[in-house]
Parts: C-alpha cells; structure tokens; sequence
C-alpha cells in the first residue's frame, strides 16, 4: 500500500489535487516555493517541507505538478530538488506538461537512481481538480499505475494508460493543441457574431443546441460573455504547451497551420499582459 506521498507544486491545479489526498489516510507532505500555498496544505493536515528534495525524502509515491520553464529545474534535479531526495524503489509520477525532451531527461534520472518513474500529466482545470475530476494520461508501467489507482482516484475521475514512458507526454500534446485551437476558434465566433449585432449569449445559445456543443465550449464561451477570466488554466502556459506542440510537430515533418495561427493570437494575449489569466481570456486579443 502507498501510504506516504509527497506533494511538489501547488499551483492553481496542484493544490486542489494535494487538499484531496488530505481526505485519505495517507501521510502527505507538500512543498511549493509559495509559502501561502504550503501553510493552506498543512491547516488541511498535510506536513509541510522546506525543499522539494525532504518532501520527497521516505515517500512511497511521490508526485510532482511543476510547469516547463524556470522553475522546473531547481524542483526537479537541482541539489534540493526532487531527484536529489527520494529514494531508490519509490513511484515517482511527474505530472507537470513537458516537452518531450525534458520528460525522457528526468526518466533518465530516476532510472539512474533506480527510482520508478510514471510519465503521468494530468488533464483539467481547477474545478476539475477541486472536485477530484481530474484526468490523468499514463505513461510507463501498468503495473505501477495500478498500484497507484487508489491514491489518485482522489483527485482523477479517469486514468488512461497509453504506452511507455514519453506516450503520455505524446498524447498530452494532442489534448493541449485541440483544446487551445478550440477556445480560439470559440473567441473568433463570439466576436464575429458581435461585430454583427448579436450578444455572447445568444451566439452560446445557438451553439450549445447542436453538433459543435461541447462542455469546454459551454464554460469558456459563458466566462468569454461574462468577462470574467478568473484562472483556473493560465494563458501563459496554453501558449508555453502551443510552443511545444509545434515544435514536437516540427521533428514528425508535420505543419500545423492552425496551431501556427492559433499561437501567434495567445503570444499576443500574453505580450499584452494578459498571460496570469485564464487562456479564456484570447478573446480580449480580438476585442481589441
């Protein structure tokens, strides 16, 4: 049984998903370089740590939600990183959206440290997380994702297991390209039908009655209507995942020509200052 997990990265999802774990039976300890964030976990019950490296120390699962860029480094394979704490035998599932690169660097780590490793991104926003309806995409052995179902059945409605290690970093690039070309095609359609004289409203009635409904379209285009780009998936990291979509595009010989343009509308969004909202918030790019 995995009972003792620690947490790394509590961020607008993770911290939701670490304040579920806190309804089982498990001993959790969570880091984050927010201490805001730490202090909110431990009033939960969870034990907070002082680096990503002790809250990795003597974990039977450790899990890590850390984004592409800066950051992911220190946390990952930096002297007080996670790589640098946990110990050899445990799961060690990386659920952060990386390039494809990074994800197969860090499963090289862990393997060196004989350390069990689940390319694992997670799939949803932060009511999605909040309610436990997160989707996670596994890559790696089944195995080891069977033995974690139960504690990530606190925070994930589904566990897809999709091949090897680097196969769920693959499919997570199919998730984030449909799902950022679909709230900007959303954008272009609210704004075209208001150019014309028709309010967001009535344009989403239309919409949510046929073949193009969708629950993303429903909640985005209600927020669009609304104004309100309260984060629950910041834009900054639609447009970072956008980035690496065509770059993993490139080395396959694909063109996407709607990702391109679709890019080139959140890179704006972001140059705007817009990038700490929710990636809803591209329909300000053509409001303007």
């Amino acid at each position: 049984m995995l009972r003792k997990i620690g947490f790394i990265g509590l961020g607008t999802v993770g911290k939701h998903m670490a304040a579920n774990l806190t309804k089982g039976n498990y001993e959790l300890t969570v880091f984050d370089d927010n201490d805001e964030a730490i202090a909110d976990l431990v009033a939960l019950g969870a034990k907070g740590a002082g680096s990503a490296s002790d809250a990795a120390k003597n974990c039977d699962l450790v899990i890590a939600i850390v984004p592409e860029g800066n950051e992911l480094y220190p946390l990952i394979f930096g002297s007080q990183g996670v790589l640098a704490g946990i110990d050899p035998g445990t799961i060690f599932a990386d659920m952060g959206s990386h390039s494809l690169d990074t994800t197969m660097k860090i499963a090289e780590e862990a393997s060196k440290k004989k350390v069990l490793y689940l390319d694992a991104p997670v799939w949803g926003n932060k009511d999605h997380a909040v309610n436990g309806l997160m989707t996670i995409i596994a890559g790696g052995d089944s195995a080891l994702v069977g033995r974690c179902q139960e504690p990530f059945s606190y925070f994930g409605l589904n566990v897809i297991h999709v091949g090897k290690v680097g196969d769920a970093t693959k499919m997570k690039f199919i998730v984030n390209l449909v799902q950022a070309e679909l709230v900007q095609v959303l954008a272009e359609g609210l704004v075209f039908g208001e150019k014309m004289g028709f309010d967001a409203d009535r344009i989403l009635e239309v919409l949510d009655t046929r073949g193009v409904a969708s629950p993303l379209f429903h909640l985005k285009g209600r927020s669009m209507a609304r104004g309100d780009f309260s984060r629950s998936l910041a834009l900054k990291y639609v447009n970072d995942q956008l980035h690496m979509v065509m770059n993993a595009a490139r080395l396959v010989g694909l063109t996407l020509p709607a990702a391109e343009a679709a890019s080139k509308v959140y890179e704006e969004a972001v140059e705007a200052g817009w990038g700490e909202e929710d990636f809803s918030a591209v329909i300000k790019v053509l409001r303007k």
